[in-house]
């Protein structure tokens, strides 16, 4: 309701209300002020420098994993067998504890992710905390189009079935909670119905500039 109406919803309510002061019209508010952020007001910033200046912040590597779900042709309509392939995972650097009561992580996954939609259907997966050792095996779940699992063992994480992968410093195994937009990106918010470590003392894979690294000292 614009400033005209609500004058006007003011005057019936007055009126109704036997205020001898509510006669004759009442003037409307002047309309606002409205116009569109300027070029000069924005504040331009290349995607490459806002790649770099991030880049310097230092992160964990996990692999959110799902299980294999069922097509959705019918009887009529035969899948594609590239449909029914094995389970889904890709490699997730956006990844954070949120919440301790409901117990509570979110990761971040683009909205072109091929893999997404897979985990989606799901509605369950699993988190795994990739250690120092387990390089290549990331940068094989960050490949598209390639059979990912081929060669990974993994066993299923005990609530959702998700592949929870061998050799990782922990896993959290979640139903997903909730999905929220951020720009290009995702938001996902998963409840943890399980979670574990290793049993070695493993240190954990880090990523900082575009390289993976291990803590010294």
């Amino acid at each position: 309701m614009g400033h005209a109406g609500m004058a006007a919803a003011a005057v019936r309510y007055l009126r109704s209300a036997g205020d001898p002061k509510a006669v004759g019209p009442v003037e409307p508010l002047p309309r606002p002020d409205l116009r569109a952020v300027g070029d000069d007001e924005r504040a331009p910033i290349d995607p490459a420098e806002f790649r770099r200046v991030l880049g310097n912040f230092a992160s964990g590597v996990t692999v959110i994993t799902a299980p294999a779900t069922p097509t959705d042709a019918g009887p009529d309509d035969p899948a594609d067998p590239a449909d029914l392939a094995g389970p889904a995972g890709f490699a997730c650097q956006s990844f954070a504890s949120l919440s301790l009561d409901p117990p509570l992580i979110a990761f971040m996954v683009a909205r072109t992710s091929t893999t997404w939609p897979r985990i989606a259907r799901a509605g369950v997966f699993c988190v795994n905390v990739l250690g120092a050792h387990q390089g290549d095996l990331c940068r094989g779940f960050a490949v598209s189009g390639s059979d990912k699992f081929a060669g990974v063992a993994h066993d299923p994480a005990p609530v959702s079935g998700s592949p929870r992968l061998a050799g990782a410093t922990a896993w959290m195994d979640c139903a997903i909670h909730a999905v929220h937009t951020g720009g290009d990106h995702l938001i996902v918010v998963g409840r943890v119905d399980a979670l574990g470590t290793s049993d070695g003392d493993t240190d954990p894979l880090l990523f900082h500039r575009a390289r993976f690294g291990r803590f010294t000292g």
